[in-house]
């Protein structure tokens, strides 16, 4: 499931965070990337002991904790401390497959790479080329989307950068470990449980409310790791 979070950060927090982004220091972005990624690799990243993306880091990672959509598409159990990447001057990153598991810096926490999530710093109209294009079960799907957005797919997906031929394209990139290992069981998870949202705003007295949400916690039990 491909999923776009809109708005994940106001237009405040999203300039607070470019200023704080275009000032800090950046390095070769093939310094965390395993010997096959670095050949298709080409772009800057923060030090993953950046204070600057610590702070940013962890206001994302605050609007995520009350964002329902994504606490229910992803269903979060850990999550990465997100990372951030910048694309200019021809910057890409080919077709790849990203690992399955990292460790939590300064942590022996291993985070199984269920869900990846890139949220967006730079408008469309900020650069050319960039786009994230992700394989999924219904072909292949080309993003670009507003700054402060956010898209959330399966981990286990094939996916690249294309070039940024002009402009710069700031993001933060980061993988959540989901309760539910499937991204099938997750999709349909997610369904019913926008479904009963819907319901509930719609005949908050319908009497199958309690036995349809009964029914997703029940699967949720069911398929849940933890």
């Amino acid at each position: 499931m491909l999923l776009r979070i809109p708005c994940l950060l106001t237009p405040d927090e999203v300039r607070y965070c470019r200023q704080a982004l275009e000032a800090a220091s950046w390095q070769d972005g093939k310094t965390t990337a395993g010997h096959v990624a670095a050949q298709v690799k080409s772009n800057l990243q923060l030090p993953l002991d950046s204070k600057t993306g610590q702070q940013i880091g962890d206001l994302i990672l605050d609007r995520l904790g009350r964002n329902p959509l994504f606490m229910s598409a992803a269903l979060p159990l850990k999550v990465l401390p997100p990372r951030f990447n910048r694309y200019e001057g021809g910057g890409t990153y080919g077709n790849h497959i990203d690992n399955a598991f990292f460790t939590i810096p300064g942590t022996a926490i291993k985070v199984r790479t269920d869900v990846s999530t890139t949220v967006f710093f730079s408008d469309p109209d900020e650069y050319e080329g960039g786009e994230l294009m992700v394989e999924d079960t219904f072909g292949q799907q080309s993003v670009k989307l507003a700054a402060g957005d956010a898209i959330i797919y399966p981990g286990t997906s094939l996916h690249r950068v294309n070039p940024v031929t002009h402009g710069t394209r700031y993001a933060s990139f980061f993988w959540t470990h989901s309760l539910v290992k499937s991204a099938e069981q997750r999709r349909l998870l997610f369904d019913l449980d926008q479904s009963i949202q819907q319901l509930t705003q719609e005949q908050p007295e319908h009497p199958r409310i309690a036995a349809l949400s009964g029914t997703y916690h029940n699967l949720l039990r069911m398929w849940s790791e933890s």
